[in-house]
């Protein structure tokens, strides 16, 4: 698949500033949505626009704002599995841990049909990932790391931003789980690696050893991110 032709649209919803993403290589009729959140009718018209059905919903996490959506697309497309950590799927259907009653507005996602484990592979709408668990944000988040490319790309989530790293103030937060994971599982992929997080811009792996101030090579404790 090396050198496969693919596409991958974020899907911004608001009021978090939360990035989902629809991803499809272009010989194929089914997409990967990844994350949806609270406006899941942004990426139907992604769908719908470049004629693709969905093949599977990927949650890197199961906090609010990442799968507010997942109702929604699920009702639209009732054939695409919800694939999630298994230390993480518990968050789905208890609005306590995935803090939307924090907010007043508490939610439940249908549950998980396919849990992933780290270190395993799993191919999705045709897209063949490397599962990495990064705890820390919250408790069993994963990053999934599409290496049969040049250069990769990974969905990390709320692990690692642009300048920047996941809070670590939720329950079942830690800093220093996050810290090491970051610097094991996504640090040692190659420069050229596209980093497509959950809030913010992409960013690359080189740009983050050069210039995180959290983990990168002159790190220091600043302020975190989402």
């Amino acid at each position: 698949m090396a050198g496969q032709e693919f596409l991958i649209e974020p899907v911004v919803s608001q009021p978090f500033g939360q990035n989902s993403y629809v991803a499809w290589l272009a010989d194929r009729d089914d997409a990967l949505v990844v994350d949806p959140g609270f406006e899941p009718n942004l990426i139907v018209e992604v769908l719908e626009r470049e004629g693709k059905r969905v093949g599977a919903i990927l949650l890197t996490h199961g906090h609010a704002d990442h799968i507010a959506g997942n109702q929604a697309i699920k009702e639209y497309a009732p054939d695409a599995p919800i694939v999630i950590g298994r230390n993480e799927a518990a968050l789905l259907t208890n609005p306590k841990l995935n803090l939307s009653a924090s907010y007043g507005l508490p939610l439940t996602s249908p549950p998980a049909d396919l849990l992933l484990d780290d270190g395993q592979r799993v191919v999705l709408a045709g897209f063949n990932f490397l599962v990495k668990e990064i705890p820390g944000h919250s408790p069993g988040s994963i990053v999934l790391i599409a290496d049969q490319f040049e250069p990769p790309f990974a969905f990390v989530g709320d692990v690692l931003f642009a300048g920047s790293v996941g809070r670590t103030d939720f329950p079942g937060g830690s800093s220093e789980k996050l810290i090491q994971g970051i610097r094991k599982h996504l640090l040692s992929l190659p420069d050229a690696t596209l980093v497509l997080s959950g809030h913010g811009p992409a960013t690359t792996i080189g740009t983050e050893k050069r210039s995180n101030p959290f983990v990168g090579e002159h790190s220091g404790r600043v302020g975190l991110g989402w």
